[in-house]
């Protein structure tokens, strides 16, 4: 069976209010047609065909190379909307997915079971639908008495009766495209000018064929997105199922209301998060680790049995059984080797601390190499931009850095080498040598301690 994914995306979306089109709002740090594209890979080698409509240039720049695209110019209902893929998947797909680039908690399981009934499914559709009371403005799935699908009707045209019916249908469809798309043509104009493709579902079944509605256990994959308040409920289930599933792979998450993991984080055994924390984009945190309270990591490399407390690590790499914060701030760039120690009010950019190494309180390490077991003093700063280009400083293993020393880059520190506190390194400090004052000298050498 080949299978093709037709993904609905030109809808105006006004009830959001905003200059960004709707399907481009962000939901756990990925837009939200992410979702369905990625729901799509799942269930599909083919490239699946997004209509677009509204502000078709942006969504099609945002989904770039991941799918193919028809416009829907007027746009005259969801019916004409999948009529517009005819032409790139007549011949393509014996067995067509549609579904809607704004219901992004859509499971990949869930699709998987639609395929498999209509794979067995002598008759032309297979639909989701969900039970709930809050019809969320779905339309109704009305069966015969003897349990057959006999319709569906929008929620705009139901009758009162209808609209008791609590079995609504998701907007989730496998069809036969052999069938389907001369039955697109047979669908009525709506009254509200318009080509449902629910309409589908009636079609098939006055012709007999026979249609099969599956109701979704967990009605959340259901939620759509039509405002911001929708938005918001469908980041919370999201999370919440996110949440939940790393609790069960042994993660102790100690507030799971209060902790926000992203889809493409990964996270060991045993590590224990406390509320407040964030976890986004690319992270990977190793086994046994200790995060937050208050910690954002964003794109970060966590080691086994690493601590950070109230800080923030952007783009930075930690090795085993580095300890961080509170009020530390690790950039782009920020490499921490095992053992490092990264005191309150810290922050490294673009730069490698040796195993063992000691940054206490108050610095700033920018642009600069470190070696193995350094202490770096409180207030000290690696003055690395000359004010056209950032310059390097390297320290050697067991360097001594007394507080509020200024490291003028570039600058280079021996093994061994020590700085009083107060001083303006500008010259290069040799292995095992004092170098104190302003600007700092050399007044001694020192023993050197293997």
């Amino acid at each position: 069976m080949s299978v093709a994914v037709i993904i609905l995306a030109a809808g105006q979306g006004t009830r959001m209010r905003s200059q960004t089109p709707k399907i481009l709002h962000p939901l756990l740090g990925k837009a939200m047609v992410a979702y369905s594209l990625e729901l799509a890979e799942a269930v599909s080698t083919l490239k699946p065909v997004v209509v677009v409509g509204h502000a078709a240039s942006a969504v099609q720049a945002a989904v770039g190379e991941r799918a193919r695209f028809v416009l829907q110019e007027p746009q005259l209902g969801t019916g004409h909307a999948v009529q517009q893929a005819e032409a790139i998947l007549k011949d393509e797909a014996d067995t067509l997915v549609v579904l809607a680039a704004d219901m992004p908690l859509l499971k990949v399981e869930t699709v998987k079971r639609l395929l498999e009934l209509q794979g067995a499914n002598p008759g032309p559709v297979t639909l989701l639908s969900a039970i709930d009371e809050d019809s969320r403005g779905f339309g109704r799935v009305v069966r015969s008495l003897d349990g057959r699908v006999r319709a569906v009707v929008e929620e705009a045209q139901a009758t009162p009766e209808l609209l008791t019916l609590r079995e609504l249908n998701a907007s989730v469809y496998c069809f036969s495209a052999a069938w389907l798309w001369p039955a697109l043509k047979r669908i009525p104009l709506s009254p509200k000018g318009e080509y449902y493709l629910t309409d589908a579902v009636g079609i098939a079944a006055a012709e007999g064929l026979e249609v099969r509605a599956w109701t979704t256990p967990d009605k959340s994959e259901t939620i759509g997105v039509n405002t911001r308040v929708h938005l918001a409920e469908a980041e919370s289930a999201l999370r919440q199922r996110i949440n939940q599933a790393w609790m069960l792979e042994g993660v102790t998450l100690v507030d799971p209301a209060s902790t926000y993991i992203e889809p493409g984080v990964a996270i060991g055994q045993d590590t224990v998060i406390w509320p407040n924390t964030h976890l986004q984009g690319d992270t990977q945190v190793g086994e046994g680790c200790n995060l937050g309270p208050n910690t954002i990591l964003q794109d970060a490399r966590l080691g086994a049995r690493c601590k950070v407390f109230a800080s923030v690590v952007q783009g930075a790499v930690l090795e085993d059984d580095v300890d961080v914060g509170p009020f530390a701030h690790l950039r782009k760039g920020a490499h921490l080797a095992q053992r490092v120690h990264m005191g309150n009010f810290g922050e490294v950019k673009n730069s490698y601390l040796g195993p063992g190494t000691k940054v206490g309180h108050f610095a700033y390490i920018g642009d600069a190499t470190i070696g193995k077991g350094v202490n770096i003093g409180a207030g000290t700063v690696t003055c690395n931009y000359d004010g056209e280009r950032k310059n390097p400083t390297e320290i050697e293993a067991n360097v001594f850095i007394g507080s509020d020393t200024m490291l003028v880059a570039p600058v280079h520190l021996g093994e061994g080498a020590r700085t009083g506190a107060g001083a303006v390194v500008t010259k290069n400090v040799p292995p095992y040598s004092l170098a104190v004052g302003v600007p700092a000298r050399v007044i001694r050498k020192l023993e050197r301690r293997d």
